[in-house]
């Protein structure tokens, strides 16, 4: 079934740009939820704050992440990710929802899939894809959170590569078609991860698509534990990856040379979700639909990407506006086809 799917999705990204979905966390702040909400009955006596464990939705509030999902294949999108970007043991620490974890996960990919399959028997000529998000945890395996002790870590490679065996097991579990390591900020991280990917595959015999995607923290074009573009390529290239991109952080127009770098290196498709611009003095994005498309425009104009979507700030009009663009563009050739 897998395999199926690999050999799909490969095909359909020779053919056109895929689209990937928007945030998550921005329409979950349009419902307004609360304390309670977050709780719901099956959690109301939970002896810590809840609020904001976005990834509980799926189980206390399932048919706002369903609905979600909904409206970003209605958009356009080709591509759903699950609501699963904080769920690791690492940082589900923070709830004391650590036996959690494998429901959290099979459960979103569930629902994800449930949506997937629905707009996919709608539109058998545009199958939706179910990414199974797979977020950075809170810690760093590469740096020091200790300015006075530079040798401590927070988290080790195997308590990372744990954790995230545990989470993709469960992903692949709930029906997802994809696996997407992201905003990797440190790549001893993302290794772990991709450790842990390949450690699943061999032991289940399957072949899934990995999505690798990256985040530029400042103006030097630096990843958190301080790679380049092309040096944060370099060190996850020996991992068969479907795609491999970036997201978060910067806005569409700051992400263009380092995706340059990517196009130009990579033997691998290349995603990008950027931001809805930089954040405004309220935490917000401000970035409208169509000025965030005409940003995106120069990656289609320069032939630099494969799969596009959105991240913070941006909702179903976002990838709408994208969606819409990118119909008319071919995709990048991968080096070396």
């Amino acid at each position: 079934m897998k395999e199926k799917h690999m050999k799909n999705i490969q095909d359909i990204l020779k053919e056109r740009i895929l689209i990937l979905d928007g945030a998550m966390g921005t329409m979950i702040q349009q419902y307004k939820f609360t304390e309670e909400d977050y709780r719901g009955e099956r959690f109301k006596d939970w002896g810590q704050p809840l609020q904001g464990n976005n990834d509980l939705l799926s189980l206390t509030q399932p048919e706002a992440i369903k609905t979600i999902h909904g409206k970003y294949f209605e958009a356009g999108a080709d591509i759903a990710e699950t609501n699963t970007f904080s769920g690791t043991t690492i940082a589900m620490e923070d709830y004391g929802m650590e036996d959690l974890v494998y429901e959290l996960n099979y459960e979103s990919a569930k629902i994800a899939k449930e949506v997937a399959d629905e707009y996919t028997a709608k539109n058998p000529d545009k199958p939706r894809f179910v990414a199974g998000s797979i977020g950075p945890t809170n810690r760093t395996a590469s740096m020091s959170p200790d300015v006075n002790d530079p040798g401590f870590r927070a988290v080790t490679f195997d308590d990372l590569r744990i954790a995230y065996k545990l989470q993709i097991e469960a992903l692949l579990d709930g029906g997802a078609d994809i696996l997407l390591v992201e905003t990797v900020f440190d790549t001893l991280n993302a290794k772990a991860a991709l450790f842990a990917i390949e450690e699943v595959k061999d032991e289940r015999d399957i072949d899934v698509p990995i999505m690798v995607s990256g985040t530029i923290t400042d103006a030097s074009g630096r990843t958190l534990s301080g790679q380049t573009a092309e040096a944060f390529l370099v060190s996850i290239s020996h991992i068969p990856m479907l795609s491999v991109g970036f997201n978060c952080a910067l806005g569409a127009n700051q992400l263009t040379p380092h995706l340059e770098v990517l196009a130009q290196k990579a033997e691998f498709n290349v995603s990008a979700h950027p931001n809805a611009g930089l954040p405004n003095a309220f935490g917000e994005y401000d970035e409208t639909p169509e000025q965030m498309a005409s940003q995106i425009k120069e990656f289609l104009d320069k032939n630099l990407i494969n799969i596009i979507g959105g991240c913070c700030g941006t909702t179903p009009e976002h990838i709408k506006a994208i969606a819409d663009l990118a119909k008319e563009y071919e995709p990048r050739i991968l080096v070396g086809s």
